[in-house]
């Protein structure tokens, strides 16, 4: 019974279809005549009946009628010459590709199954799971946009981790812990308040501690304190001096005893220990510490192109929702017009360019890759790759000073005596005087001891000239290596492993393991200077220091009383008895304006004072007072006297040393050189030919800073410099700010306490004065203070932000700006670390801003506007193929080619265009005012985006009208024509925004023409209209015929030659400005 029962497909189109199919291959007979396979009888009847765009039920209902169709008209143009002369070589072709399809995309055939009752493992066939799919996409369809979202997240992810691990480095260092069973070792992230901590020389202070005891005989230790204010030179802490008297550790001590701390007696967080081993107990943990205090939280930088962008983003949506609407409202609100609203939003929602993300985010991991490869500066390294492009749109470069200008290396270069100044070239004449001094001293000290006459007696035989100068060098000298609070430090002998006391004594005195150490670089000069004409510091504690003499002898002085550096006083002293004659002497050295009204009347001072500045030396004036034992005695007790005060105490303690500072005798006055980066001048005057304007904000003197500012030519030598008086009340910041106003082109150097006043007063007012200067100079400024004068800039002015630093106390401030770069000095790597940018040199800027700066804005506004131009045209095809079919909701092309136009079609040679520059490298550092016009952003702009927005317009309208045009009887290959001349187009546009052609250029447009030809063959089924099956609406013949080939040419030339002849006559009219360099 089964036998008789008659299988037909369930639907009746297919049914008949199959019928006459079976009715053609079965023809009776060998020698029938079969009805030709193209010459179907009801042909024309169902082209009339072919509605203008169909379903997809409608395709498939009647698919095997319009199999045939393509074929029909294929074999009437193959006749002619044509045929014959290309007859075998296309049919070969023809062949080999149908061949191809029909393996790849072969359909299953239906034949008769066995099926086994009950027993449905038994099926040796593998059938289709019996479950219903009503869903549109599958996981393929969103590959795209997945693809789209993980590029941008995995670059943040990147750089978040790289940020994780940094951070994971520093808090996993161990320490030792002292508990009540012993040392126990812990992680820096798990130390608590209150314990107790051991740490090592050359270790990092995990927090901020009390310092209790040190190894250190003299109970003090030095720290480095480069990560906290940017200073290199050590400093020097002083451990309490009950806990340091302690016998051991873990034993029971005296009573309790209540000592009062100060700022010496602190240890901070991220400095590190520079001698000896500490004990500190911890005070303040994580966001708490000093450190973290005075650094700002990071904020997540957007870049001002990405933000211009997306602004053109939002434009575009705008166009969107109002395309979408016009053409609902063209079509007459008919039926559930909403549904309409939502396909026309969805059919045009390429105007949204979803892979502009894609492809900026990879471009700017190729900038950060070539700025890195970059051998011209090399170390370069990009920590934030999301605003490579910043680099050429900066106005304000805010710089540190110390060790981002100058090296922070001192050399002494002049000491003058007021009738006699000695330079690098003459400093042997002091050297020999020096040695004079002291042999004559020790000849005349042996005589009288011969002789048992007091030294003092003694004449000398050398001529009263000679020796007045020998005696004024030799005092100037001495004054200078015992005047300072430096300490020389010995480092242990490699390989010393016998008795350490034979050690100790063995290296106390030999030069090579010696280091000076100070809390000024200043003063490290001087006393290396002293060294090298023959006075040596040799050894110093609390109380006492060494000098050895060029003949080797040793003196030594006891130390009575020191008076700290302070900004206020600007001049340090010290108070010494010689322990061989018992003679008390103080010395004094300070800044000119303090030293000026203390020191005996003098014609020379000021005028020499203001030639050394010239010079760009820092200047310091030594002078001396003797002291009898009883001046001496009533000193100190009025001066511990005046250190006991509960009220007033500095201001006492000042007058009583005051008291002291009176008509001292003049001995010299140094010229000290902190020494420049290198080509920092030609840097700076590179930067400013560029249009910007650069300030430099540090936490050194005002003096030292106006010095540095004139020697590295940040203000020029015929400028003014306007020195901001000290404000402390509104009314004085408001007579200050009105005599800044009546100047005009000068510099402006201001102090951070001034600033502050102004800030909270005359904001506006200062910003807007500010701002106008060619150059500011802002001193003493907290890391905190940085910042606020870099988010001032960015409310104020509108414009992009770029800090520079190398220390830690830079961190706030680069972490602030628009654009952080960080230089890995001698300061750590704190800043650097904390950059969007890393670089070795300060000089490196000069061409990360012209070169790379400039080739990132302008690839990326040319990558952004181009990848717009993609999505415009092709969503104005979309809107012509609309209109001209009733304004039909229709897609002209398939999902699979709409991401293939997208990515494999195109990409290659749109991303080629990071490969794209303008100016070759040489040419923009040659001329910096080429920068100037990227300030503007004129190469992104609304101006420039309405020209894409045209060319696509044009463009879109010309490709879809001709393929209407030129192919009206040829409609069903409308998509392949339009699609083909689309690629072709996208292509030329490439080639025609292209200002400097690479290799890789050349590549990308062949590989993308060459995988376009290829998929003509293989994805064939979506060159039509709807989905249909396979080979329906493309034919490898159709598309190598002369006729198709000469009309997409034709289409392609008449949308892209108008713009390459307005492109030329732009050129030769009105050639951009690097053109007239570059002919």
């Amino acid at each position: 019974m089964a036998d008789q029962i008659p299988l037909y497909p369930v639907r009746g189109a297919a049914a008949v279809a199959s019928r006459k199919r079976a009715a053609y291959y079965s023809a009776a007979g060998p020698g029938a005549e079969r009805p030709g396979r193209f010459q179907l009888e009801d042909e024309s009847a169902h082209l009339d009946e072919m509605p203008l765009m169909m379903s997809e039920e409608g395709f498939e209902n009647d698919e095997s009628d319009y199999h045939t169709l393509p074929r029909a008209r294929i074999l009437q143009r193959k006749r002619g010459l044509e045929w014959f002369v290309c007859g075998g070589w296309k049919f070969l072709c023809t062949s080999c590709c149908d061949w191809l399809i029909n393996i790849c995309q072969r359909k299953r055939e239906l034949k008769a199954r066995t099926v086994w009752l009950g027993y449905p493992e038994k099926c040796e066939e593998k059938h289709p799971r019996n479950s219903i799919k009503n869903q549109k996409y599958n996981v393929f369809t969103f590959i795209p946009g997945g693809f789209v979202l993980a590029v941008t997240i995995v670059r943040e992810a990147v750089d978040e981790f790289r940020r994780f691990q940094r951070d994971k480095e520093v808090n996993s260092q161990l320490y030792s812990k002292l508990t009540v069973r012993g040392k126990v070792q812990v992680k820096s992230s798990d130390i608590q308040v209150g314990d107790l901590i051991i740490v090592e020389k050359n270790q990092r202070i995990p927090s901020d501690m009390v310092f209790l005891r040190t190894s250190e005989k003299a109970g003090s230790c030095f720290i480095r304190t480069d990560q906290l204010d940017g200073e290199t030179d050590w400093k020097l802490k002083v451990a309490v001096s009950c806990t340091q008297r302690l016998p051991a550790l873990g034993e029971d001590s005296d009573p309790p005893v209540h000592e009062s701390l100060s700022i010496e007696n602190t240890l901070w967080a991220s400095t590190i220990v520079a001698s000896g081993t500490v004990i500190g107990v911890v005070i303040y943990t994580g966001k708490e510490t000093r450190s973290v205090m005075n650094t700002s939280n990071p904020k997540n930088k957007v870049g001002l192109l990405d933000l211009e962008l997306n602004q053109l983003t939002k434009a575009l949506f705008l166009a969107l929702v109002a395309l979408s609407l016009v053409m609902v409202t063209l079509q007459g609100f008919v039926g559930p017009w909403y549904r309409n609203l939502f396909r026309f939003l969805l059919l045009f929602s390429y105007i949204i360019p979803i892979s502009l993300r894609v492809n900026l985010d990879m471009g700017k991991a190729a900038y950060g890759w070539m700025i890195m490869r970059d051998e011209n500066i090399p170390g370069t390294v990009v920590r934030t790759s999301t605003i490579p492009e910043e680099l050429g749109r900066l106005v304000y470069l805010l710089t540190d000073k110390t060790g981002t200008l100058t090296q922070n290396e001192m050399i002494f270069k002049r000491l003058h005596l007021g009738t006699v100044s000695y330079g690098t070239d003459t400093m042997d004449e002091i050297q020999s005087h020096v040695m004079n001094s002291y042999s004559q001293m020790y000849s005349q000290a042996s005589g009288n001891n011969a002789n048992s006459t007091p030294p003092r007696k003694a004449q000398s035989s050398a001529p009263k000239v000679r020796k007045s100068v020998s005696s004024r060098v030799h005092e100037a000298v001495k004054a200078i290596a015992l005047c300072h609070n430096v300490t020389p430090v010995y480092e242990a002998r490699a390989g010393v492993t016998g008795e350490t006391e034979y050690a100790e004594v063995d290296q106390d005195f030999s030069d090579e393991n010696r280091t000076y150490q100070a809390s000024s670089p200043d003063e490290v000069a001087l006393v290396q200077w002293t060294e090298s004409v023959g006075l040596t510091l040799v050894n110093r504690d609390l109380t006492s220091m060494q000098l050895r003499t060029p003949g080797g002898q040793i003196l030594t002085y006891c130390i009575l009383q020191m008076f700290p550096f302070t900004s206020e006083s600007k001049r340090m002293g010290v108070i010494v008895r010689d322990e061989a004659t018992a003679e008390i002497t103080f010395y004094m050295k300070g800044a000119d304006v303090a030293m000026s009204t203390i020191v005996q009347y003098n014609d020379w001072l000021e005028e020499e004072c203001g030639n050394m500045a010239r010079e760009g030396l820092r200047t310091l004036v030594v002078a001396k007072r003797a002291l009898t034992e009883e001046q001496y005695q009533d000193f100190e007790s009025r001066y511990s006297q005046a250190k006991l005060s509960v009220h007033d105490r500095m201001l006492k303690v000042a007058a009583v040393v005051e008291s002291l500072e009176r008509e001292m005798e003049l001995l010299c006055l140094t010229g000290v050189e902190d020494q420049l980066q290198a080509d920092v001048r030609p840097t700076l005057e590179m930067l400013r030919n560029a249009g910007i304007k650069i300030w430099m904000l540090t936490g050194d003197k005002l003096e030292t800073a106006t010095c540095i500012a004139k020697s590295s030519h940040l203000v020029s030598r015929t400028q003014d410099i306007h020195t901001f008086r000290p404000v402390t009340s509104r009314g004085e910041a408001h007579l200050e700010l009105n005599a800044f106003r009546r100047k005009h082109d000068c510099a402006l150097v201001i102090s951070g306490d001034s600033l502050e006043v102004c800030l909270r007063y005359y904001e506006h007012e200062l910003a807007e004065l500010a701002c106008q200067c060619p150059a500011v100079v802002c001193c003493r400024c907290s890391p905190t203070q940085k910042a606020r004068i870099v988010k001032l800039l960015q409310q104020r002015t509108g414009k992009r932000t770029c800090a520079i630093g190398d220390g830690g106390n830079d961190v706030s401030m680069i972490q602030a700006a628009d654009c952080g770069i960080g230089i890995e000095g001698k300061e750590g790597k704190q800043a650097s670390l904390a950059a969007d940018f890393s670089i070795t040199q300060f000089k490196h800027i000069g061409r990360l801003l012209m070169v790379h700066g400039r080739s990132s804005y302008k690839r990326s506004a040319a990558l952004g506007q181009f990848v717009m131009h993609r999505g415009l045209i092709i969503s104005t095809m979309q809107a012509v193929f609309s209109s001209v079919f009733y304004f039909a909701s229709v897609p002209l092309y398939q999902g699979f080619l709409m991401v293939g136009y997208a990515t494999i079609y195109t990409m290659f040679p749109v991303f080629s265009l990071v490969l794209d520059q303008d100016v070759k490298p040489e040419m923009a550092m040659l001329y910096p005012e080429l920068y100037k016009d990227l300030t503007k952003g004129r190469s992104l702009s609304f101006k420039t985006f309405l020209v894409w927005v045209l060319i696509s317009i044009y463009q879109g309208g010309i490709l879809m009208y001709g393929a209407l045009l030129l192919f009206e009887s040829e409609f069903v290959h409308v998509v392949a024509i339009s699609f083909t001349a689309l690629i072709l187009t996208e292509l030329l546009m490439v080639a025609l925004t292209v200002r400097t052609w690479h290799w890789l250029m050349v590549v990308a447009e062949f590989l993308s023409l060459g995988c376009y030809i290829a998929s003509l063959a293989f994805l064939n089924e979506y060159f039509g209209i709807g989905r249909v099956s396979f080979g329906a609406f493309l034919d490898v013949a159709f598309i190598t015929t002369v006729t198709f080939l000469w009309k997409v040419s034709a289409i392609t030339v008449v949308s892209c030659l108008p713009l390459y002849v307005l492109k030329y006559l732009k050129r030769k009219l009105s050639p951009p400005s690097y053109s007239k360099l570059t002919s």
